[in-house]
C-alpha cells in the first residue's frame, strides 16, 4: 500500500506504563519509577531525593513484559539441544535479533469482540477460531502474505487504574472470576501461519487463553510467529488500508521487550 505522509494521521495502539494499571503481568516484577535526581534537593517521607545538577531524572524498575510488547522466541522456546520441551534453534532467537521489518506492514483489524458473551465463568478465555478468521476473509477478502493481523477484543477497555484494573488480567488469571478475554486457539494461529502471516497483536494481555495459554506461544513462536500484545484502540482502525508498526527497545538477550506500537492511517479512514 501507498501512504501520502501530508495526508495520514497517526494512531497510537499503546497503553500507557504507570504504578496502579495492570501493566505487568500477576505476580512477575510489578512496574515501578521513582526520581533518582531532581532540580533541588527534595525531603520526602521515603528520605531525601538528591541534587546533583538542576535537572530530574528517573529510573524504572520493568519487566520485559510489560505494558505493550513483544514475545520473542526464547520466552517459550529453550535453546537447543536440550531436553527441556520445545528446545531448538529459535531459543537462540533472542529479543534484538528479531528484525524490525517482521513489526512492519499492511495490518488488517479483526473484529472478534462478539465473542465476549460473558457466559464463561472460571477464567476461560472464549476461543477464536479458524472459522472465525475464515469467516472474516469471506467478507473483507483473504489474508495475505506479509499482513500484520490485529484481533480486536474490546479487552484493553479493563485496562483502567486499580481496583477496576483488577479484571484486565489479575481476577480471570489468579481469582479464576468470570470470563477472560477471547484468545487464538493452536488452530487458529497455525491458520495464520498458513496464510504467510508472520505478526500477529492482540488487545488482550496475552496472545495466550487465561485457562491455557502456553500451547499457542509453543506453536507460533517455534515457527518464527512474532506476538504483539496489551495494544489498545483497535477500535479506531477500519479492517484493512493501515500501516502497522511497532519498534521495540532493544536489549541484549531480551525475551522481548516493551515498545510503542502506532498504526499509519489515511486521514480521510
Amino acid at each position: 500500500m501507498t501512504m501520502n505522509w501530508e495526508t495520514t494521521r497517526v494512531v497510537d495502539l499503546s497503553v500507557t506504563v504507570a504504578e496502579g494499571l495492570p501493566s505487568a503481568w500477576p505476580d512477575h516484577m510489578p512496574f515501578a519509577s521513582k526520581v533518582w535526581n531532581y532540580y533541588a534537593p527534595v525531603e520526602t517521607l521515603g528520605g531525601t531525593i538528591p541534587s546533583f545538577a538542576p535537572y530530574q531524572t528517573r529510573f524504572w524498575v520493568i519487566d520485559e513484559h510489560c505494558g505493550t510488547h513483544f514475545d520473542g522466541p526464547t520466552h517459550f522456546i529453550p535453546l537447543g539441544p536440550s531436553s527441556l520441551p520445545w528446545a531448538g534453534e529459535r531459543g537462540s532467537e533472542t529479543g534484538e535479533q528479531v528484525p524490525l521489518s517482521d513489526f512492519m506492514g499492511p495490518g488488517v483489524c479483526l473484529d472478534m469482540q462478539h465473542l465476549r458473551t460473558g457466559a464463561l465463568e472460571g477464567g476461560q478465555s472464549p476461543w477464536i477460531r479458524a472459522d472465525h478468521i475464515r469467516a472474516w476473509e469471506s467478507e473483507h477478502g483473504l489474508l495475505r502474505p506479509g499482513e500484520i493481523v490485529l484481533f480486536l477484543t474490546g479487552w484493553d477497555e479493563h485496562y483502567v487504574p486499580d481496583p477496576e484494573g483488577a479484571h484486565y488480567v489479575r481476577d480471570p488469571l489468579v481469582r479464576k472470576l468470570g470470563e477472560a478475554w477471547p484468545a487464538p486457539d493452536v488452530d487458529a494461529m497455525l491458520y495464520l501461519h498458513s496464510r504467510g502471516i508472520r505478526c500477529v497483536g492482540t488487545d488482550g494481555p496475552s496472545m495466550g487463553a487465561a485457562h491455557d495459554g502456553a500451547p499457542v506461544h509453543h506453536e507460533g513462536l517455534s515457527r518464527g510467529m512474532r506476538y504483539i500484545e496489551v495494544l489498545t484502540g483497535l477500535n479506531q482502525l477500519n479492517p484493512r488500508g493501515f500501516f502497522f508498526i511497532f519498534l521495540p527497545v532493544k536489549v541484549k538477550g531480551s525475551t522481548g521487550g516493551p515498545g510503542r506500537a502506532i498504526a499509519l492511517v489515511p486521514a480521510s479512514s
